[in-house]
Parts: structure tokens; sequence; C-alpha cells
């Protein structure tokens, strides 16, 4: 965990790399590039993201709840099934993001870009949030 820590703080990019299930809960990876990165499983809870770029990043079932990802890219990101409970998503960017069952209860959106995110009947929004007026696109799956 600190030796990860270390070569993302020290700006080395670590664009595809393999990060399931590791714990950087707290840490800071601010600006942090991460795009592609396989990071499903991954403990973020309290994490600092902000402006890291997430880029198609690979976030099933990561826990973010808590997670600072001011103006973060996330664009193209599979978030499938994680946790971003009382995230901060201001400025952050979502366009063509997979949200399906994710929990974004109590997340912040202001600013934020989801024109073309994806998502479904189990994703859980923030209380009046609206994903229809976001641009984001409601999948229906048949069973």
């Amino acid at each position: 965990r600190d030796e990860v820590i270390q070569v993302i703080e020290g700006g080395r990019k670590c664009a595809g790399a393999d990060l399931r299930s590791i714990d950087l809960s707290g840490a800071d990876l601010a600006l942090a590039i991460l795009s592609m990165a396989n990071l499903q499983e991954a403990n973020l809870y309290g994490a600092n993201l902000s402006g890291a770029d997430l880029y198609g990043a690979d976030l099933i079932e990561a826990n973010l709840s808590g997670a600072d990802l001011i103006e973060a890219n996330l664009s193209g990101a599979d978030l499938t099934g994680a946790d971003l409970r009382d995230a901060n998503l201001f400025g952050a960017n979502l366009n063509g993001a997979d949200l399906y069952g994710a929990n974004l209860s109590g997340a912040r959106f202001r600013k934020a870009k989801l024109y073309d995110a994806k998502y479904d009947a189990d994703t859980k929004w923030p209380e009046g949030f609206d994903p229809v007026a976001a641009e984001a696109k409601l999948v229906a799956f048949d069973d």
C-alpha cells in the first residue's frame, strides 16, 4: 500500500495498472493518472482523488464512499455496483460512465457532467437528483 501511494504521489503514471482489491482508503491521490487501471473492489473510502484521471478505469464494486472526486475524469469508467455514497463529484466528468447498480446516495454532483452515463433501476441517486435532466441514460435489462 505505502509503495503504491508513493509511486502515485510521485507523479508516476499508473495507467493500466492492476490494483484490484487494494486498500487506498484515506490516501491523497490528487492528480493521479490511473486511466484504464483495474481498481475492481478497491477500497478508496475517503480518498482524495481531486483532478485524478480515471478515464476508462475499472471501478466495479469499488468503495469510493466519502471520496473527494472534484474535477476528476471518470469518463468511460465502469462504476458498476460501486459505492459512491457521500462522494464529492463537483465538476467531475462522468460522461459515458457505467453506473449500473451504483450507490450514489448523498453524492454531490454540482457541475458534474453525466452525458450518456448509463444507469439502471438499481442505481441509487441522491434525493431530488434527476439523472435524465443531467442527460444520463436509463438502460433497462430484460430478465
